[in-house]
């Protein structure tokens, strides 16, 4: 399994929390526990006290994919350091998962779980994923959605880099605004005319 691949931790844990409608779904010990996906032996570990944890590394992670949106990339790199030299990882050589054709493992980079506790853990996962992302992909493939008040952060996969909604559905109200707007656009434009010309009508008419 590809490091690269926990870097949806990150997303995860950031999109528990909708600054601009000021929704919050990290609120209990469950919700911890879903954050982990199928790690369910690691999810176990969580109690109460992850819940507050949790909501501080997330504010900390909402900075780097708010500072890699901006452009600002030392600083969305400085602040992922800051958070592995914090919550440092154990990686390890793993095979047990995955055979190849004649039964020999197939010998992939894993994350060994030797946390304290379920924060700790997921924090570590989250940000090395993160990590290998952005030195694969690139600091501009962290974004915040421009669709408002979704602002939502996401990780561009797209070949040309030109992912800019965190989802299809973001993307597509705000193309339908986008339109809406054009619209009102141009009626007001035409009705000035109108208005310009009706005038200039009355004008030659004295």
């Amino acid at each position: 399994m590809e490091l690269a691949y926990y870097s949806d931790y990150a997303v995860r844990l950031v999109n528990t929390e909708q600054p601009e409608r000021g929704g919050d779904t990290l609120t209990s010990v469950e919700a911890v526990r879903e954050l982990f996906g199928p790690a369910q032996q690691a999810a176990r570990r969580a109690t109460d006290s992850d819940v507050t944890r949790l909501r501080t590394v997330r504010a900390r992670l909402r900075a780097v994919f708010e500072a890699a949106d901006r452009g600002e990339e030392v600083l969305a790199v400085d602040l992922l350091n800051a958070l592995m030299m914090e919550f440092p990882v154990s990686p390890q050589i793993s095979g047990h998962e995955y055979r190849d054709d004649d039964g020999r493992p197939k010998w992939h980079m894993h994350i060994a779980d030797h946390a304290a506790n379920a924060t700790a853990g997921y924090t570590a996962t989250a940000c090395m994923g993160l990590a290998f992302h952005l030195t694969e992909l690139g600091v501009d493939r962290l974004g915040i959605c421009e669709a408002r008040p979704c602002r939502n952060a996401y990780l561009d996969t797209s070949t040309n880099r030109s992912r800019r909604y965190c989802s299809d559905r973001c993307a597509t109200r705000a193309n339908v605004a986008a339109y809406r707007a054009r619209k009102r656009l141009e009626s007001e434009r035409t009705g000035r005319t109108a208005d310009q010309a009706q005038a200039a009508t009355a004008l030659g008419e004295r």
